[in-house]
Protein backbone atom coordinates (compact mmCIF):
# COMPACT_ATOMS: atom_id res chain seq x y z
CA UNK A 1 0.00 0.00 0.00
CA UNK A 2 1.68 3.13 -0.86
CA UNK A 3 1.66 6.30 1.54
CA UNK A 4 -1.32 7.85 0.26
CA UNK A 5 -3.75 5.21 0.03
CA UNK A 6 -2.74 4.11 3.65
CA UNK A 7 -3.26 7.86 5.31
CA UNK A 8 -6.60 8.17 2.66
CA UNK A 9 -8.00 4.80 5.45
CA UNK A 10 -6.34 6.56 8.47
CA UNK A 11 -8.47 9.41 7.86
CA UNK A 12 -11.82 7.99 6.11
CA UNK A 13 -12.23 5.14 8.84
CA UNK A 14 -11.59 7.36 12.08
CA UNK A 15 -12.62 10.52 13.16
CA UNK A 16 -10.23 12.89 14.55
CA UNK A 17 -10.25 11.96 18.29
CA UNK A 18 -9.85 8.33 17.54
CA UNK A 19 -6.26 9.21 16.19
CA UNK A 20 -3.69 8.72 19.14
CA UNK A 21 -2.03 12.30 18.03
CA UNK A 22 -5.09 14.63 18.09
CA UNK A 23 -5.18 16.96 20.74
CA UNK A 24 -8.30 19.69 20.66
CA UNK A 25 -5.55 22.32 21.21
CA UNK A 26 -1.90 22.51 19.92
CA UNK A 27 -1.22 24.96 22.71
CA UNK A 28 2.63 24.72 22.54
CA UNK A 29 2.66 24.91 18.85
CA UNK A 30 0.46 28.00 19.24
CA UNK A 31 2.39 29.69 21.29
CA UNK A 32 6.13 29.44 19.53
CA UNK A 33 4.53 30.45 15.88
CA UNK A 34 3.15 33.61 18.12
CA UNK A 35 6.08 34.30 19.57
CA UNK A 36 8.37 33.40 16.66
CA UNK A 37 5.82 35.59 14.30
CA UNK A 38 4.05 38.15 16.39
CA UNK A 39 2.65 39.61 12.64
CA UNK A 40 -0.29 38.53 11.77
CA UNK A 41 0.88 39.19 8.05
CA UNK A 42 3.42 36.41 8.63
CA UNK A 43 3.58 33.30 6.22
CA UNK A 44 2.93 30.22 7.86
CA UNK A 45 2.99 26.53 6.25
CA UNK A 46 1.27 23.93 8.78
CA UNK A 47 2.59 20.45 7.36
CA UNK A 48 0.73 17.40 7.52
CA UNK A 49 -2.09 19.10 9.50
CA UNK A 50 -4.33 16.35 9.07
CA UNK A 51 -7.93 17.67 11.09
CA UNK A 52 -5.80 19.44 13.63
CA UNK A 53 -7.05 22.40 15.25
CA UNK A 54 -4.10 24.67 14.64
CA UNK A 55 -5.82 26.44 11.72
CA UNK A 56 -8.91 27.17 13.61
CA UNK A 57 -6.60 28.55 16.43
CA UNK A 58 -4.18 30.53 14.15
CA UNK A 59 -7.39 32.22 12.22
CA UNK A 60 -9.21 32.82 15.92
CA UNK A 61 -5.97 34.87 16.79
CA UNK A 62 -5.98 36.92 13.61
CA UNK A 63 -3.48 35.27 11.09
CA UNK A 64 -4.55 36.12 7.49
CA UNK A 65 -1.40 34.13 5.48
CA UNK A 66 -1.63 30.11 6.46
CA UNK A 67 -0.96 27.41 4.19
CA UNK A 68 -2.38 24.16 5.12
CA UNK A 69 -0.41 20.60 3.21
CA UNK A 70 -1.80 17.38 4.17
CA UNK A 71 -1.77 14.11 1.90
CA UNK A 72 -5.04 13.28 2.54
CA UNK A 73 -7.91 14.97 0.57
CA UNK A 74 -10.17 13.24 3.50
CA UNK A 75 -8.56 14.99 5.77
CA UNK A 76 -8.35 18.25 3.95
CA UNK A 77 -12.02 18.16 3.91
CA UNK A 78 -12.77 17.72 6.57
CA UNK A 79 -11.24 20.75 8.04
CA UNK A 80 -12.54 22.95 5.34
CA UNK A 81 -16.22 21.96 6.30
CA UNK A 82 -15.37 22.60 10.21
CA UNK A 83 -14.03 26.18 9.39
CA UNK A 84 -17.52 26.88 7.06
CA UNK A 85 -16.75 30.17 5.01
CA UNK A 86 -13.40 30.71 7.00
CA UNK A 87 -11.74 28.01 4.72
CA UNK A 88 -11.41 30.33 2.28
CA UNK A 89 -9.00 32.57 3.89
CA UNK A 90 -6.63 29.34 3.94
CA UNK A 91 -4.66 28.06 0.87
CA UNK A 92 -4.65 24.46 0.59
CA UNK A 93 -1.97 22.08 -0.95
CA UNK A 94 -2.59 18.28 -1.34
CA UNK A 95 0.03 16.25 -1.26
CA UNK A 96 3.28 14.37 0.26
CA UNK A 97 5.34 17.05 1.55
CA UNK A 98 8.60 16.05 0.00
CA UNK A 99 7.29 16.54 -3.37
CA UNK A 100 4.59 19.14 -2.76
CA UNK A 101 4.81 22.68 -5.39
CA UNK A 102 5.59 24.95 -2.77
CA UNK A 103 7.22 28.28 -3.66
CA UNK A 104 10.93 29.16 -3.44
CA UNK A 105 11.72 31.62 0.35
CA UNK A 106 8.07 31.99 0.85
CA UNK A 107 7.36 30.91 4.37
CA UNK A 108 8.01 32.72 7.90
CA UNK A 109 7.12 29.35 9.97
CA UNK A 110 6.84 26.40 8.99
CA UNK A 111 5.00 23.58 11.59
CA UNK A 112 5.54 19.98 11.48
CA UNK A 113 3.49 18.13 14.52
CA UNK A 114 4.10 14.18 13.62
CA UNK A 115 5.39 14.15 9.85
CA UNK A 116 9.29 13.96 10.41
CA UNK A 117 9.17 11.19 12.84
CA UNK A 118 7.34 9.14 10.34
CA UNK A 119 10.48 9.54 7.71
CA UNK A 120 12.39 6.41 8.40
CA UNK A 121 15.52 6.46 5.64
CA UNK A 122 18.50 8.65 5.35
CA UNK A 123 16.75 9.66 1.95
CA UNK A 124 13.67 11.00 2.88
CA UNK A 125 14.52 13.23 5.94
CA UNK A 126 17.61 14.58 3.41
CA UNK A 127 14.50 15.22 0.97
CA UNK A 128 12.77 17.10 3.74
CA UNK A 129 15.65 19.10 4.77
CA UNK A 130 16.27 19.92 1.63
CA UNK A 131 12.48 21.28 0.95
CA UNK A 132 12.56 23.41 4.00
CA UNK A 133 15.95 25.20 3.42
CA UNK A 134 14.04 25.79 -0.18
CA UNK A 135 11.14 27.23 1.35
CA UNK A 136 11.75 29.21 4.44
CA UNK A 137 12.60 32.61 4.75
CA UNK A 138 16.06 33.35 5.54
CA UNK A 139 15.69 34.09 9.55
CA UNK A 140 12.84 32.12 9.58
CA UNK A 141 11.26 29.55 12.17
CA UNK A 142 11.16 25.91 11.65
CA UNK A 143 8.79 24.07 14.64
CA UNK A 144 9.01 19.98 14.79
CA UNK A 145 7.33 18.04 16.68
CA UNK A 146 8.45 14.05 16.86
CA UNK A 147 7.85 11.30 19.43
CA UNK A 148 11.08 11.86 21.87
CA UNK A 149 13.65 9.15 22.76
CA UNK A 150 10.72 7.53 24.98
CA UNK A 151 7.63 7.91 22.51
CA UNK A 152 6.41 4.96 20.42
CA UNK A 153 8.27 2.79 17.73
CA UNK A 154 5.31 2.68 15.40
CA UNK A 155 2.13 4.58 14.95
CA UNK A 156 -1.09 3.86 12.57
CA UNK A 157 0.51 0.70 11.91
CA UNK A 158 3.82 2.46 10.63
CA UNK A 159 7.57 2.63 12.19
CA UNK A 160 8.38 5.52 13.57
CA UNK A 161 11.42 7.53 14.35
CA UNK A 162 12.44 8.71 17.59
CA UNK A 163 14.69 11.74 18.83
CA UNK A 164 16.39 13.87 21.41
CA UNK A 165 16.99 17.80 20.21
CA UNK A 166 20.50 16.90 19.56
CA UNK A 167 19.43 13.75 17.56
CA UNK A 168 16.64 15.96 15.52
CA UNK A 169 19.40 19.03 15.17
CA UNK A 170 21.67 16.94 13.79
CA UNK A 171 19.02 15.83 10.89
CA UNK A 172 18.43 19.41 10.29
CA UNK A 173 22.35 20.88 10.24
CA UNK A 174 23.93 23.91 11.01
CA UNK A 175 22.02 26.13 8.89
CA UNK A 176 19.28 25.78 11.64
CA UNK A 177 19.84 27.32 14.76
CA UNK A 178 18.05 25.11 17.99
CA UNK A 179 16.37 28.11 19.97
CA UNK A 180 14.31 25.82 22.47
CA UNK A 181 13.38 22.48 22.63
CA UNK A 182 10.83 20.69 24.96
CA UNK A 183 9.48 17.33 25.74
CA UNK A 184 5.80 16.44 26.24
CA UNK A 185 3.79 14.01 27.41
CA UNK A 186 0.76 13.72 25.54
CA UNK A 187 -2.15 12.22 26.74
CA UNK A 188 -3.91 10.52 23.86
CA UNK A 189 -7.48 9.96 22.64
CA UNK A 190 -6.94 5.58 23.59
CA UNK A 191 -5.86 6.33 27.21
CA UNK A 192 -2.36 6.37 26.52
CA UNK A 193 0.73 8.26 27.02
CA UNK A 194 2.83 9.85 24.63
CA UNK A 195 6.35 11.63 24.39
CA UNK A 196 6.78 14.24 22.28
CA UNK A 197 9.77 16.36 21.38
CA UNK A 198 9.05 19.94 19.70
CA UNK A 199 11.99 21.89 18.66
CA UNK A 200 12.11 24.99 17.48
CA UNK A 201 14.57 26.17 14.63
CA UNK A 202 15.73 29.54 13.45
CA UNK A 203 17.25 29.11 9.57
CA UNK A 204 20.46 31.39 8.64
CA UNK A 205 21.96 31.45 5.32
CA UNK A 206 25.28 29.82 6.65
Amino acid sequence: MDTNTHWENIYKTKTANELSWYRPHLETSLSWIESAAPLRTAAIIDVGAGESTLIDDLLLRGYINITILDISETALAVTKQRLGELYKNVQWICGDVINAPLRFNTYDVWHDRAVFHFLTTDEQRKAYVGVVEKVVKPGGHVIVSTFGPEGPIRCSGLPTMRYDADQLHQEFGSRFRLIESLKEMHHTPLGTDQQFLYCLFRFVQS
